[in-house]
């Protein structure tokens, strides 16, 4: 069955650039999701319910959306473009496992986790069998493919124990959140951008501009789930979610680094339990009314414009407007 990947839910994220390109995109979209389904396929009923499990509670596919538009800026086979895809995304499903056995996770994508679902040791298994999907896919591809992938991979682990860590005593606490950022979600989008151009043929100058613009898009959609985490009144998620489980964002970390006097109430209640609705409600509260917030959007526009400039060397046409259009996207979800 297909997924619910359609040409309006494309054209949300890229816009009305190019009829043809759009059509294009969402039937690549479409193969792309069968084949997910079919990769993540074992020897056991089990193990392949477990893999398919977070592949079928659906998801934004923005990686593999990448992927594809940065394919159309060049000439490339509709099976690697699907391939190269399939590489992204499996990679991005498995952490996702693995991140919700480290965050104690209860829900991904509106259903129950894979851990609290079944355990741990299943979920952590789960996501080993889906990186092992991903290996076996990219070597399809190549070696210089194969090269790329491990170096994210290698990206990606060290984003998450930067994460687990935390800052030492003597680093910037938001230098340190932007460092995990790039690392945990920069790195795999930036990758998506480049894998695309490898199968687009395109140039070593069109690589490189594509994975600075990927991994700055990457950081700044993470940015705008930052804010949308506590302005998400009429956005379908429930607002306060890291904000209650004490989860760095960019709001909170630009109130901590705040002298004003008249943040002490707010800055007490990020560092006290918010379990409760009141206690939430009342941050939540602050919080909105708080420059922070503007700041965090300024903040989220800028670098949105960043990766729109690094747009620049590459090939005109409907698919580099697709890409600049996506600047403005992450940055109207945050508003």
């Amino acid at each position: 069955m297909l997924s619910s990947v359609s040409a309006n839910r494309t054209s949300d994220l890229v816009g009305d650039v190019d009829p043809a390109l759009i059509e294009r995109v969402t039937a690549l979209l479409e193969q792309i999701e069968e084949r997910l389904a079919a990769a993540a396929v074992a020897d056991t009923a089990f193990v392949t319910e477990a893999a398919q499990h977070i592949i079928s509670a659906g998801g934004k596919r923005f990686r593999p959306l990448l992927v594809v538009l940065a394919a159309m800026l060049g000439q490339a086979d509709d099976d690697e473009i699907i391939r190269a895809a399939l590489v992204m995304e499996l990679t991005h499903v498995a952490s996702l496992y693995h991140d919700d056995v480290m965050d104690e996770a209860e829900v991904r994508r509106g259903a129950p986790s894979a851990n609290s679902r079944w355990n741990n040791l299943v979920a952590i298994l789960v996501g080993d069998f889906l990186f092992s999907r991903a290996s076996t896919i990219v070597a399809t591809l190549g070696t210089d493919y194969v090269a790329l992938q491990a170096r994210t991979f290698a990206r990606l682990v060290q984003g998450q124990i930067a994460e687990t860590e935390g800052p030492g005593p003597e680093d910037d606490k938001l230098e340190h959140y932007l460092r995990v950022l790039a690392d945990k979600t920069g790195s795999l989008i930036a990758a998506s951008t480049v894998f695309g151009g490898m199968v687009a043929g395109l140039d070593d100058q069109a690589r490189a501009a594509l994975a600075a613009y990927g991994e700055e898009i990457g950081v700044v959609f993470q940015l705008s789930d930052d804010i949308i985490d506590i302005a998400s009144d009429s956005s379908g998620k429930t607002p306060g979610t890291d904000l209650r489980a004490g989860v760095p964002t960019l709001p909170t970390l630009l109130v901590r680094a705040s002298t004003d006097p008249a943040d002490a109430r707010l800055r007490e209640l990020l560092d006290a339990d918010l379990s409760s609705d009141e206690a939430l409600a009342e941050a939540l509260g602050l919080l909105r009314a708080h420059p922070a917030m503007e700041e965090a959007r300024a903040v989220v526009q800028q670098r949105a414009e960043i990766a729109r400039a690094h747009l620049a060397p590459l090939p005109d046409g409907p698919a580099k407007d697709a890409l600049a259009t996506l600047c403005d996207a992450v940055v109207t979800r945050s508003v």
